[in-house]
């Protein structure tokens, strides 16, 4: 894979240490780099994942230190995976964007006819062979990053149950409803995840920019309130990590609109870190090559803008806040 001239740039330092996850590889799953924590009490089965890209390591940063502390259920399972660790072992951090995957973007093969299809690659292999372990989780949480640094934030899916659990958990408070990406399906939205009548659930959190400390910290407390409202933990070790002082009310944008990149001149018009708000419908914001991109409505907030721009990508989404 050959990074982007955007993506050499590097436009953020790398502030995080990429963790040895050598001693996670044999897990006890029989699928390799999951490990299952079995309280012997009844209880939900729990799982948070990580590096479905191999440069967010953020979300390693989180279940190493999950592993490192002793975070142990008190009542069901708990599963913690690392998704993509040959993309990982790519990581650099002299370029660190160029580890996303090796093949292919691993978050967007969740679909049953591409799994199920001939197609091969080093991300659908591993997909595969996940997929057994996947299905069982009664909860999921998929820890990510953005590029940009940004205020942390859940994607929810389009279920009323996505929202009502992002909502539960309260952190991070900012709740982002969406239906995801013309280039496939995500991880949060296959299979049972995705039907509004199954009791499975799961929620993808981006923790912040990719490479930021904070970023790590976010991923962890996250896990960990995630963790708290299934019952698996006590509610002592994500308090403790929570940001101190009084929590808000969670806020929701719903996305109306994910805007694809259509050709090889797709160019914003001023620079973008994402939530951004703007006030009049109508507005230009990008071109794609001759065609204008403008926002729909008055007050449209832009979600996670991407430096990805290549044919078939989003390029940005767009909502707007709701009660």
């Amino acid at each position: 894979m050959t990074p982007s001239f955007a993506e050499r740039a590097r436009p953020y330092p790398v502030e995080l240490a990429a963790p040895d996850i050598g001693a996670y590889a044999r897990g006890n799953t029989g699928v390799p780099y999951f490990t299952t924590l079995d309280s012997g009490r009844a209880g939900r089965h729990a799982m948070i994942v990580a590096l479905a890209h191999g440069n967010e390591i953020s979300g390693a940063v989180a279940l190493d230190r999950l592993f490192r502390e002793g975070v142990r259920p008190a009542r069901g399972r708990i599963t913690l995976g690392f998704l993509n660790p040959a993309a990982y072992a790519l990581f650099d951090p002299e370029s660190p964007l160029a580890s996303r995957y090796v093949d292919e973007d691993f978050n967007r093969l969740w679909d049953t006819g591409v799994l199920e299809s001939r197609r091969t690659s080093v991300e659908i292999a591993r997909a595969r062979e996940v997929r057994p372990l996947i299905a069982e989780a009664d909860a999921l949480l998929d820890l990510h990053s953005m590029q940009h640094p940004a205020e942390p934030m859940i994607l929810c899916g389009p279920t009323e149950k996505g929202r009502s659990l992002a909502r539960a958990l309260g952190y991070p408070g900012l709740v982002v409803a969406d239906a995801g990406h013309a280039a496939g399906r995500r991880l949060r939205d296959y299979g049972a995840f995705a039907m509004p009548e199954s009791p499975q659930n799961a929620l993808l959190v981006e923790c912040g920019q990719h490479w930021q400390g904070r970023t790590a910290e976010v991923a962890f407390a996250a896990a960990l309130t995630f963790l708290r409202h299934l019952g698996a933990i006590d509610a002592g070790p994500a308090e403790r990590a929570l940001p101190p002082g009084p929590r808000p009310d969670p806020r929701l944008v719903e996305v109306t609109d994910a805007v694809t990149v259509r050709s090889n001149d797709f160019r914003f018009v001023r620079p973008l870190r994402g939530l951004e708000v703007i006030g009049r419908a109508g507005t230009l914001i990008a071109r794609d090559g001759p065609v204008e991109v403008r926002t729909p409505y008055d007050r449209c907030v832009l979600i996670m803008p991407s430096t990805r721009l290549l044919p078939g990508q989003t390029a940005v989404r767009l909502g707007r806040y709701v009660a």
